[in-house]
């Protein structure tokens, strides 16, 4: 298996930013960027064998410099929302930049490591990114060293390793914030897509979307993926916790989580037949379902709307920094992060 590269832009300093493009010997093809870190291309075949890209994104680099929705981006150090944009740690509080409400989101908008040149490295089959932070930046303590790296192998999976150091004890949570819709990343709402979620509980939020620190069950709500459900089915119910976010966006609890490679979701589309298994190390996933897309022009002329796409983003749970009770994302001196995220496609 051979990596591409072509050109794909520049960074504002300069930089050519490259695309980097595995294919496998089933005709799958996969396409990433020094960009964020991000997956830029996830081409699979239907049931008749068509092509079809099933990630939302853009054509060019500099595109990803806008990105208001992190169409496919790396985010760190800290993905998803911290309550009240602080936490403390080892006796000092750090506040950070309160970007999303009161709270802080996805670390920092314009500074966060979605935003960052990553060095690249290319493999047999894959390709890693490298970046080196700056000494506390975005108010998070330490220097953090990351690295991504992207294979792809025969049995059409996708594979996310991830891992990252600090010389000071700080706040790793890193994810990836791709939009899937397995009919084609311009084929309009997801929600005739089936999900199956291996989580029987799932951590309520409040209306600015920071857990409670309740861990509830899903059993009798419309939470419930326990068993494969049609996305849309239930999606605007009369439920506070989905009028609070406009319908799913939530992080679910992996059912046995042990750090080890776990399957936790199945999604299915039913007019191309094309199926996404997702296996992860991580305690959690959130769930999005694309509701606050605002209509943009995405790749090869398509026009992206509400929820044209989903997330499926593996994680620590929101705001664990500041929620004891949940698994712990402080990160630093002798606890290196270290995590997989594989994405398997197939036909149903």
């Amino acid at each position: 298996m051979a990596v591409t590269i072509s050109s794909f832009g520049k960074y504002p300093d300069g930089r050519e930013i490259s695309l980097y493009t595995m294919e496998n010997g089933n005709g799958m093809r996969v396409s990433v960027a020094n960009i964020g870190a991000a997956l830029v291309r996830v081409e699979v075949p239907d049931r008749e064998g068509r092509l079809a890209d099933v990630v939302l994104g853009f054509d060019r680099a500099e595109d990803y410099l806008e990105n208001g929705c992190f169409f496919g981006v790396v985010i760190g150090p800290s993905a998803n929302r911290i309550g009240n944009a602080s936490f403390d740690l080892d006796g000092a509080t750090y506040p950070l930049k309160a970007n999303d409400g009161a709270n802080n989101l996805h670390s920092d908008r314009e500074r966060g490591w979605h935003k960052a040149f990553w060095e690249a490295a290319v493999g047999e089959d894959s390709v890693t990114f490298r970046l080196e932070d700056a000494p506390d930046n975005m108010g998070f303590p330490g220097t953090k060293r990351a690295e991504v790296t992207y294979s792809l192998n025969e049995e059409n999976e996708l594979r996310l390793h991830y891992h990252a150091v600090s010389d000071k004890r700080t706040i790793l949570n890193l994810t990836n914030h791709s939009y899937f819709n397995l009919e084609g990343h311009g084929s309009g709402s997801i929600e005739g897509h089936a999900l199956r979620l291996g989580a029987s509980r799932y951590t309520p939020a409040d209306a600015g979307s920071i857990p409670t620190g309740e861990v509830a069950p899903v059993d009798g709500t419309p939470m419930d993926f326990t068993a494969p459900e049609r996305i849309g089915e239930r999606i605007d119910a009369d439920f506070r916790q989905l009028r609070y976010a406009g319908g799913y966006d939530h992080n679910w609890v992996i059912d046995g989580w042990d750090g080890t490679l776990r399957h936790f979701a199945t999604l299915k589309a039913p007019v191309s037949g094309r199926t996404m298994e997702a296996y992860t190390t991580l305690p959690g996933v959130q769930f999005y379902a694309g509701n606050f897309i605002e209509e943009e022009s995405g790749k090869e002329g398509a026009i992206y709307r509400r929820r044209g796409g989903l997330c499926l983003e593996t994680q620590y749970f929101p705001d664990s920094a500041n929620k004891p009770q949940f698994p712990s994302c402080i990160f630093g001196g002798d606890r290196e992060y270290d995590s997989v995220t594989v994405y398997r496609f197939g036909l149903d």
